[in-house]
């Protein structure tokens, strides 16, 4: 009853969860265009995640898996529905979400075979890890909206997102966290999960019992999937960051269904993946430009960002794509010999940061 009053009371004085305000980018996570002045490693029609298997590099491009070699790729399976989700499994297996309602468990990332099917239940898979026990970990968006629907949940302030333990071998899958706000990527600490809880700006850890705490609180973005790093901790990507404005729409509720009813989606007021590629764009204040430049501090409609977690999810450092640049909508970060392979779906690039060389122009 008293967090029912608390809610309700925050709500009439646009405080706590009800406020508007939103952190700024400081610290760890200060502003440089390391992600934006990176090496393109190649382009794509529809890129959704990448991953390492056998040494190897893979990246999901709609219903095709590739696998990446220096500045080249080339087809190795296709579906018939796109992959949402990808994950390199020991032994050179591969895990693969179609259209987020069905994961297949391949022997082999090159190959025939159909693989272990396992479906039933799944919604919007868009993140799968390696979990304990030989055991899968996956994330369900949203069980009222499908994968590709991600902004109407957001807008319908969804919070039916799941963490799902799947058993390869039998199919069986198992809730072990639901009620979240857009679950959208995860990584096994032992026997626990770290998951990203995108509408609320924070990563959860979820116990082997079931309970869920905030290890990392109000972000400044909206958190996606999670790699782990070669020496210890994470890499945790951002598919945008948050402004002021949409944490006000966010809470008005009238304005928010009759948008929804009355302007074609492209149109809506929500966080993006890619910006300025039409002048009928929500405006927001100084994100208009300026004698033809957008300035880099300027409110987001669209950004880029690749956060490194120490072991005790601290942030250590981060990569940038400003609001003045284009590789925006990061949604995937892989480590392969020696470098950063990041997934910037906004403009479709595979991005590459040799990861000492990045380190050194931090700290100069």
């Amino acid at each position: 009853m008293i967090p029912a009053l608390e809610d309700f009371f925050d709500g009439i004085l646009g405080r706590g969860d009800a406020a508007i305000t939103v952190p700024p980018f400081d610290g760890s996570l200060k502003p440089n265009q390391l992600l934006e002045h990176a090496e393109v490693a190649g382009e794509f029609g529809a890129p959704e995640d990448l991953t390492v298997a056998g040494g190897a590099l893979y990246l999901a491009d709609g219903p095709a898996l590739r696998r990446c070699e220096g500045h080249s790729s080339r087809e190795v399976r296709r579906f018939d529905s796109p992959i949402t989700a990808l994950c390199g499994l020991p032994g050179g297996r591969l895990a693969i979400a179609l259209a987020g309602t069905e994961i297949r468990v391949l022997a082999a990332a090159e190959g025939t075979d159909a693989g272990k099917v396992i479906s039933g239940g799944l919604h919007a898979v868009n993140a799968i890890a390696a979990g304990p026990d030989a055991t899968l970990l996956a994330t369900d968006g949203s069980a009222n909206e499908p994968y590709r629907d991600w902004a109407r949940d957001l807008l319908n302030r969804g919070r039916s997102g799941r963490l799902l333990s799947i058993n390869p071998e039998t199919g069986e899958i198992r809730v072990k966290a639901s009620g979240l706000q857009y679950a959208f990527g995860a990584a096994a600490i032992g026997d626990d999960s770290i998951v990203s809880e995108s509408w609320r700006h924070r990563l959860v850890k979820v116990a082997a019992n079931g309970t869920v705490a905030a290890v990392v609180d109000h972000l400044p973005v909206y958190p996606s999937r999670i790699a782990p790093a070669s020496d210890g901790g994470f890499w945790l990507t951002a598919f945008t960051a948050r402004t002021q404005l949409i944490e006000f729409i966010l809470r008005e509720r009238g304005y928010r269904k009759r948008m929804m009813r009355e302007v074609p989606p492209e149109f809506w007021i929500v966080p993006r993946l890619r910006s300025g590629g039409s002048f009928r764009e929500p405006m927001q204040g100084a994100h208009l430009k300026t004698m033809g430049v957008v300035k880099p501090w300027a409110p987001p409609r669209s950004y880029g960002l690749v956060i490194r977690l120490a072991p005790d999810f601290s942030p250590l450092f981060s990569f940038h794509s400003r609001v003045d640049g284009v590789n925006h909508g990061v949604v995937a970060a892989a480590e392969s010999n020696d470098a950063l392979y990041v997934l910037a779906k906004g403009p479709g690039r595979l991005l590459r940061l040799p990861i000492a060389k990045a380190k050194e122009v931090l700290a100069e």
